[in-house]
C-alpha cells in the first residue's frame, strides 16, 4: 500500500494543530481542502484515524499507530531529499597529500565529497611534503596536508606524531662501520630532519638508497638495506624503531598540518577542507 506524502503531512499537521482550521492555516490551505485530504487518507487506510466531536479532535487507536509510522516515513523522506539534493557548489578543488597521511582513506574521502558535491572537479596531487608546500605557495594547490615540525606553521594541526629512526628487524652492522641510510630525495622533511640530527654527531654515515616513493623506501628498509627516518605511525610489521642505537641522536616531534592557499578559498574548497578536518 503506497501513501501520498502530502496526505501524511496533512494528517500530522491536523494532529499537531489540534484541528482542521489551525492545520489549514499552517498549510496555507482551505479547511475544506484539509478535510478532503484527511477523508482520502482514511478511505485509503480503510480505518478511522481521527475521532471528531463538536468540541475536540483526538486520534483513534489506529490513528496513534498511523501517526508514529507517518512521522518515521516523512523523516526518512526528508533525509533522502537532503542527501540527494543537487548542490549549487561548483568549481574545482586542488588538493595535495603525502602518501603516508591518508592511505586507504583517500578513496573514501573523495567518494564522500563527490557524492555531496557532484559538480566540483577534484585535482589530487600525491607527493612529498616539501613539494606540496611549494605548490601551495605557488598557487598550484588550494589545500595540502604536509608534515611539519611543531611551531613551523600557524595552520591547523591535524595529527601529532614524532620522527623515529627505523630499520628492519633483521638489520645489523658491525661496530665502527659507516651507517647506511635510505631517504627520499631532497627536498624532504624526513631527510632534512635526519641529516640535521646526524650532522651534530660523530656518527659515520652515508646515503646508500634513494627513492621518491614511500613503497620504494619501505621495500629498501624491509630488505635490511639501511636506516631511515619515518613518523612513528608509518612503521610497518617487520620494521623496528632503533632510536638510541648505533649512536643515533634523538629526533624531534612531528605533526601533520593543513595548509591553505593564501588569499581565501572558494565554497568548494571550504567544504572539502571540512571533510579533511573531520578525518579520524
Amino acid at each position: 500500500m503506497d501513501f501520498d506524502p502530502t496526505l501524511l503531512r496533512t494528517f500530522i499537521a491536523v494532529n499537531d494543530a489540534g484541528g482542521f482550521t489551525r492545520a489549514a492555516e499552517r498549510l496555507h490551505l482551505t479547511q475544506s481542502a484539509v478535510s478532503h485530504q484527511i477523508r482520502r487518507l482514511e478511505e485509503h487506510v480503510g480505518r478511522a484515524l481521527l475521532h471528531r466531536t463538536t468540541r475536540r479532535l483526538t486520534l483513534t487507536e489506529d490513528g496513534e499507530d498511523f501517526l508514529r509510522h507517518a512521522e518515521q516515513i516523512l523523516q526518512s523522506l526528508d533525509a533522502l531529499s537532503r542527501r540527494f539534493q543537487p548542490s549549487p557548489i561548483t568549481g574545482a578543488v586542488r588538493f595535495g597529500v603525502p602518501e603516508n597521511f591518508i592511505g586507504d582513506r583517500l578513496p573514501n574521502l573523495l567518494c564522500q565529497f563527490t557524492r555531496a558535491f557532484p559538480n566540483v572537479r577534484m585535482d589530487v596531487s600525491v607527493s612529498m611534503s616539501m613539494d606540496l608546500r611549494q605548490m601551495v605557495d605557488a598557487d598550484e594547490l588550494d589545500l595540502a596536508v604536509v608534515i611539519a615540525l611543531p611551531g613551523d606553521d600557524a595552520d591547523t594541526v591535524l595529527r601529532r606524531t614524532r620522527f623515529v629512526w627505523v630499520a628492519s628487524d633483521s638489520f645489523d652492522i658491525a661496530a665502527g662501520r659507516s651507517l647506511p641510510f635510505a631517504f627520499f630525495p631532497s627536498p624532504c622533511i624526513n631527510r632534512q630532519v635526519g641529516v640535521s640530527a646526524l650532522d651534530g654527531t660523530a656518527v659515520e654515515w652515508h646515503v646508500m638508497f634513494t627513492s621518491p616513493s614511500q613503497q620504494g623506501l619501505n621495500a629498501a628498509i624491509s630488505a635490511g638495506l639501511g636506516i631511515t627516518v619515518m613518523v612513528e605511525d608509518d612503521v610497518l610489521p617487520g620494521m623496528r624503531i632503533v632510536d638510541g642505537e648505533y649512536g643515533l641522536p634523538p629526533l624531534p616531534p612531528a605533526q601533520f598540518v593543513l595548509l591553505r592557499r593564501p588569499g581565501g578559498c572558494t565554497p568548494a574548497v571550504a567544504e572539502f577542507g571540512k571533510l579533511v578536518l573531520a578525518l579520524p
